[in-house]
């Protein structure tokens, strides 16, 4: 099969790997397109998190979203820009939250520290405001409750025991990477169902 584009020979690679992942469902296809830029991958956005863990998770996610949309890839432009950039933007939207839930988590921080310093009784607080947040807090319990059981166990784990991939492996009994990859999933129902419900925040 020959593409008559502009790519280069490694591009025209990857490209014939795209028609076999979408047109056949070949997994090796999408291993070794995986294969040949998951280090490349990691350490852009190693660079841009700062960190080895959200790096190693955003590299998981970049390849999943990619991966998800492959079928829209056309050979205008080498795969491995059409993935960088699905890379970079998912990471800039990541460090745009983390920020967000900092500066949320300290402005909360600071308002029951002020409380506190204050003695105020505990009825003149915002009432409004203390009832959206335990609707918040109870709607997650929620969510994550209607999630699979191997599914909801990760997410306890991960993000309310806040155990390392490390700890989570031994407690399951389970390689890193099928950790990984279903966390990347329960993250990814967890995401959908709480994007339906968000009017309900």
């Amino acid at each position: 099969m020959e593409v008559k584009t502009k790519l280069t020979e490694k591009g025209q690679k990857d490209y014939l790997l795209v028609r076999e992942a979408v047109d056949k469902g070949d997994q090796r296809a999408y291993s070794e397109l995986m294969d040949r830029y998951k280090d490349t991958i990691y350490f852009m956005l190693l660079k841009m998190a700062g960190n080895t863990e959200d790096a190693e998770d955003l590299t998981v996610e970049a390849f999943g979203k990619a991966f998800k949309n492959l079928e829209q890839y056309t050979p205008d432009y080498a795969f491995s820009t059409w993935l960088f950039k699905i890379a970079s933007n998912n990471c800039i939207d990541f460090l745009r939250k983390k920020k967000k839930n900092v500066l949320n988590y300290e402005a909360n921080e600071e308002l029951n520290e002020s409380y506190k310093a204050s003695n105020l009784p505990s009825d003149t607080g915002d009432p409004e405001e203390k009832l959206l947040r335990s609707q918040k807090v109870k709607m997650m319990r929620e969510v994550v409750d209607g999630l699979k059981p191997r599914y909801r166990q990760l997410i306890e784990l991960r993000y309310f025991q806040e155990l390392s991939y490390e700890e989570i492996c031994e407690e399951l009994n389970l390689p890193l990477g099928t950790v990984k990859a279903q966390l990347f999933r329960a993250r990814e129902f967890l995401y959908n169902i709480l994007k339906n419900s968000r009017d309900n925040f």
